[in-house]
């Protein structure tokens, strides 16, 4: 995995799949989560484009470095970093749950590196999302716990009952070798609390795509339908029985959506 040196000191992850030359798509993953959690995506993704990954400060191979808390912006400017070594000058930008605040920051940010934006299982800060009390609690102990202690509390978080457990524990098979330490889910889980992007969110200017489970227990439904609602243009996708982890309760679905979305705006610019 290549890694580049911020000027922090930080060392920071990243990987890219697909044709070089092609459309690049930067995808930014959640809370705690390595950016190998895309795995169900990249194969359908990669057909067509260049696949950016980005392990977040905190997570992955990245892992735990100076700067805690980690504030949403300075993640933002670490997948702008990735984008610039990458060689990249604009890309199609898809976050979820942290990733799509981390997302949104990119985009209004650096407005002209986004041909297009996706939002997905996410919101526009806590300060106006629509929060599940019970879920909050759960992620509020996972800095106390083991990798396999949280993962087992989460399951009626992230995942449909409909979903088989052996999918469940595929993810876990990926996540678990990359866990995030507890510094660095708090160190997380600080930064991105202190966000918010609810007043800036009718000055999007680019093509947006809004992805959401309709079962969504960690980041309610409601929180899609406001992004959609108030980014101006924006296009809402509910996935049926899907619940946080959409792209593992729906892999196919879901990668259908996101395939047939950069294809509409792959001219995007």
């Amino acid at each position: 995995m290549p890694v580049i040196e911020r000027p922090d000191t930080a060392r920071i992850a990243w990987e890219s799949n697909g044709p070089e030359d092609a459309p690049a798509v930067l995808l930014v993953m959640g809370l705690a989560y390595p950016a190998a959690m895309w795995f169900r995506l990249v194969p359908a993704l990669a057909e067509g484009h260049r696949v950016i990954r980005v392990d977040n400060r905190g997570a992955g191979r990245t892992g735990d470095v100076p700067g805690a808390p980690y504030t949403v912006e300075t993640m933002a400017a670490d997948c702008l970093a990735v984008l610039d070594a990458a060689d990249v000058d604009t890309a199609h930008v898809v976050g979820i749950s942290m990733g799509g605040l981390i997302a949104q920051e990119i985009v209004h940010s650096a407005p002209e590196r986004v041909r297009s934006l996706c939002l997905i299982a996410t919101h526009p800060g806590i300060a106006h999302a629509v929060m599940n009390p019970q879920a909050m609690a759960m992620l509020m102990q996972r800095g106390l716990t083991t990798p396999q202690e949280a993962a087992e509390a989460s399951i009626p978080y992230n995942y449909a009952p409909e979903t088989p457990r052996e999918r469940i524990e595929e993810d876990w098979a990926v996540r678990f070798p990359l866990a995030a330490t507890n510094a660095g889910y708090l160190a997380q889980v600080m930064g991105s609390s202190r966000w918010d992007g609810h007043d800036r969110l009718d000055g999007i200017t680019a093509p947006t795509l809004v992805v959401h489970g309709e079962r969504d227990a960690l980041v309610p439904p409601e929180n899609g339908r406001t992004l959609a609602g108030r980014i101006p243009g924006a296009e809402l996708v509910m996935i049926p029985n899907a619940n946080h982890v959409l792209m593992t309760d729906q892999p196919g679905h879901v990668s259908k959506v996101l395939v047939d979305w950069l294809e509409r705006n792959r001219s995007a610019s």
